[in-house]
């Protein structure tokens, strides 16, 4: 059993309904977003990860059984305050959590950013009560600069800010 990080596919809409239109899911994101529009939102995501222009990689806990979903993971470049950075996300389905798939998954990301070498800094921004994900960035290594309102999803949520330069991590 190993587990496998492979790219979104058209197919993953029920995994996307699971992940975002859950409240317990979104609870942290300030709550699930509406059923309508995520065929389109996958179908966005397989694009940009088919182009590369993004990673949007869906966790699969044991390669011996594909079909099964357990999150996802997003690597994308975006502008913030005038400058380009590379921010680093991810979801774990309730029933996989408290198993390290969201650590191994993030970790496994990171050294396949460092690799690639193009992604330079990698920040992610948790919520400051979420207490599993701000856990996987400080075991990982990320440095903690502070909390700032980011906005996801037209919502402002109050986030812890973290960065990891990938030249000096990640083993």
């Amino acid at each position: 059993m190993a587990l496998l990080l492979r790219n979104v596919e058209l197919h993953d809409v029920d995994s996307y309904v699971a992940m975002r239109c859950d409240p317990v899911m979104m609870a942290e994101l300030g709550g699930p977003l509406p059923r309508e529009g995520i065929e389109a939102k996958v179908a966005r995501d397989v694009e940009a990860a088919s182009t590369d222009a993004s990673w949007i990689l869906m966790i699969v806990p044991d390669d011996r059984q594909p079909e099964t979903v357990a999150g996802c993971l997003f690597l994308w470049s975006h502008e913030e305050n005038g400058a380009t950075i590379s921010e680093v996300g991810w979801m774990v389905l309730p029933q996989f959590q408290g198993q390290g798939l969201g650590k191994a998954s993030v970790r496994e990301l990171l050294k396949r950013a460092r690799d690639d070498g193009r992604w330079g800094t990698v920040h992610a921004f948790p919520g400051v009560t979420n207490m599993a994900s701000n856990g996987i960035c400080q075991s990982l290594g990320f440095t903690l600069l502070g909390q700032e309102d980011i906005d996801f999803a037209d919502r402002t949520l109050r986030s812890n800010h973290w960065a990891i330069d990938l030249a000096h991590a990640i083993e």
